[in-house]
C-alpha cells in the first residue's frame, strides 16, 4: 500500500514514538500533521522536518488532546489544509498516578474521541473514502505494575475499545482498519517521568520495582515502534490486530482464544 499523497494525523507527534512515526510517514511520501501539547518542541520539530522533507509536507498544531473541542479543531484544520484524512495515530499518552483523572482523559478518553473524529473524516458511513486508525496501548496491559495502576487500566481500555471498534467497522462496513500497538519500555520522555513524585504520588515508592523491570525486559528505541506502526498502516490484512513489541521477541501479535459456548 503506497502512502504517496496520503494524509496522516499523529497525536503526541513532536517527541518519542510520535516523532519517530512522523519521520517514517514523511519518508513514505505522506503528508503529516503533528498534534502535540509542547509548542516549542513542536515548532522545532517542524523546522527540522521542513529542512529534511521540504515545506508543505508537515504541519504542527498545538493541542491538549484532553480538550475535546481543541482535538476536534485539529482534525478540522488537517482536512481544511490537506483536503482529506487517511491515517490517524492516537499516540499521545502520559503517566500520572497523582492526577489520575488526567491520565484517563489523555490515555483513554482522547483515544476514544480521536477514533470517533477519525471515523467522521474517513468512514464510508459518512460518505468518506476509508482509512486506518492505530491506537497506542502498552505492554503494561499484559505486564501490570504496582507502580502504575491507573496507567495500566487506561492501556487495557485502549485494547478493549480498539478491538470492539474493529468489529464495528467490519459489521458497519466503515472501510476503516483499526489496530492497537503495545510497546514495552521505550526510550522516551514519558519513561523518565515515572521517577517523579509529582507524577507518581504515593506509587513513587515502587519505582525500584519499575527500574528492575526495565533492566529485565530492556528498553526499545522509538524507531522500532515506528517500524511496527508502518506495518500496521501498510499491511491491509491487519484489522483488529494487537501488535506487541518487546526486546525479546521484537514485533509480534497477541492471539486471543475464541470463547467456547
Amino acid at each position: 500500500m503506497s502512502l504517496n499523497g496520503k494524509v496522516a494525523l499523529v497525536t503526541g507527534g513532536a517527541q518519542g514514538i510520535g516523532r519517530a512515526v512522523v519521520q517514517s510517514l514523511l519518508q513514505s511520501s505522506a503528508k503529516v500533521v503533528m498534534v502535540d501539547l509542547n509548542k516549542a518542541l513542536g515548532e522545532e520539530c517542524k523546522a527540522q522536518l521542513d529542512a529534511e522533507f521540504g515545506e508543505g509536507n508537515c504541519t504542527f498544531i498545538e493541542c491538549d488532546v484532553a480538550n475535546g473541542d481543541a482535538l476536534r479543531d485539529a482534525f478540522q484544520s488537517t482536512v481544511g489544509q490537506f483536503g482529506r484524512l487517511d491515517i490517524v495515530i492516537n499516540n499521545a499518552g502520559i503517566t500520572n498516578e497523582k492526577d489520575w483523572e488526567k491520565t484517563i482523559q489523555v490515555n483513554l478518553t482522547s483515544v476514544i474521541k480521536g477514533t470517533y473524529l477519525a471515523l467522521e473524516h474517513m468512514s464510508k458511513e459518512y460518505g468518506k473514502q476509508g482509512g486506518t486508525i492505530i491506537n497506542v496501548s502498552s505492554m503494561a496491559a499484559f505486564l501490570h505494575s504496582p507502580h502504575q495502576p491507573v496507567y495500566t487500566a487506561t492501556k487495557h481500555g485502549v485494547i478493549g475499545f480498539t478491538r470492539a471498534m474493529a468489529d464495528a467497522a467490519i459489521q458497519g462496513d466503515y472501510g476503516v482498519r483499526i489496530n492497537a500497538l503495545c510497546p514495552a519500555f521505550v526510550d522516551t520522555p514519558l519513561l523518565q517521568s515515572v521517577e517523579d513524585e509529582d507524577n507518581m504520588g504515593k506509587f513513587v515508592k515502587f519505582k525500584d520495582d519499575f527500574k528492575r523491570s526495565m533492566t529485565k525486559f530492556g528498553v526499545l528505541q522509538p524507531s522500532l515502534i515506528a517500524e511496527g506502526m508502518m506495518r500496521l498502516i501498510t499491511d491491509t490484512s491487519l484489522h483488529g490486530a494487537v501488535m506487541k513489541i518487546t526486546c525479546s521477541k521484537g514485533i509480534h501479535f497477541h492471539t486471543y482464544e475464541p470463547m467456547s459456548a
